[in-house]
This record gives C-alpha cells, sequence and structure tokens, in this order.
C-alpha cells in the first residue's frame, strides 16, 4: 500500500502568469518622492531600519522559532550610531540611550559604529519597539509598510544613585 502525500503547497506565479489579462508582470515607475519626515532641529537624526543580523528576518515568525537562530541574534534592542555623534553627545559604547520620534520612545544599548553615516542611525527593524518609531509611510500602489525612515533624536539615559535616607 502507498502512503499517502501530503498536498502540494501553491506557489504564487510558477506557471509565469501575473493577474493581469495579458498575464505579465507590471512595473510601475515614478520619480523618487521627497521622505515623508524630515530631519530638524528637535529630532536631528534620521533613523534607517533594516535587518539586523543574518539569524532575523522580518518579524521573527519563522526565525524567532530556531533557537539556534534565537541564540545568534542580539537579545536587546540596540541603535547604531556614528563616532561623531556618540562623541558629541556624550555616548560611550554599550551605554543605554533612549531614541524618540514623533510617535514614541526606544531604550536601547548603543553601538559606536562607522558604519553608519553621522545624522543617521540604524535600529533593527526586528524589534517592535523600532516599528513603534517608525513613521507610517505606505506604497500607494502595493501598500507596503515603508518603515525605513524618520526623524529621531537621541538622549543618554543617565541612572540616578539611590540616596540614604
Amino acid at each position: 500500500m502507498e502512503a499517502a502525500c501530503p498536498p502540494r503547497e501553491r506557489r504564487l506565479f510558477e506557471d509565469g502568469r501575473f493577474c493581469h489579462a495579458d498575464g505579465k508582470a507590471k512595473f510601475i515607475y515614478e520619480q523618487p518622492r521627497a521622505v515623508p519626515e524630515k530631519a530638524d532641529a528637535e529630532f536631528p537624526f534620521v533613523l534607517l531600519t533594516g535587518r539586523g543580523t543574518s539569524a532575523q528576518w522580518h518579524t521573527e515568525t519563522r526565525t524567532g522559532k530556531s533557537e539556534i537562530l534565537r541564540r545568534l541574534s542580539p537579545e536587546n534592542l540596540y541603535v547604531e550610531i556614528h563616532p561623531t555623534d556618540a562623541a558629541r553627545l556624550g555616548i560611550a559604547a554599550n551605554a543605554t540611550v533612549r531614541v524618540a520620534s514623533r510617535r514614541g520612545t526606544a531604550t536601547a544599548t548603543a553601538f559606536v559604529t562607522a558604519t553608519v553615516q553621522p545624522g543617521q542611525v540604524f535600529m533593527p527593524m526586528h524589534y517592535g519597539a523600532t516599528n513603534d518609531l517608525t513613521y507610517p509611510a505606505f506604497d500607494p500602489y502595493s501598500r507596503q509598510p515603508s518603515y525605513k525612515h524618520c526623524a529621531v533624536r537621541i538622549e543618554r539615559v543617565t541612572c540616578r544613585t539611590p540616596t540614604a535616607p
């Protein structure tokens, strides 16, 4: 007796046809648009978001289930900041900082690195707190969120030492 095969998973566009009368894909080109939120005096940094490590993908709905990948990804939220900006703000490597936008704040560990440009900071998109900071822009055609750019400020978090009564 033959074993029953599991149902085959459906793959989009595997037949090479797209959801248009002629079966072809449609590429839409427009002139680049200005960013929806520019840095200013109150929020002087540009926050860029993206993949933090090769162990993290999107919202970790799959990679978060893998023990090995969880161990490879940073446990705590971090923000990459250029050494010049960090020095100007008095932020040392591994210091706790507050990243604030017009929509919220997040506490993160400072990662001082020249891999980001002065005036820009980077945070991985895999943490909910990162996405709470971003500007809710969407592509007008696909409705894909564009949580890649917004204005933020960075502040050192200073710990107060309790005083004796």
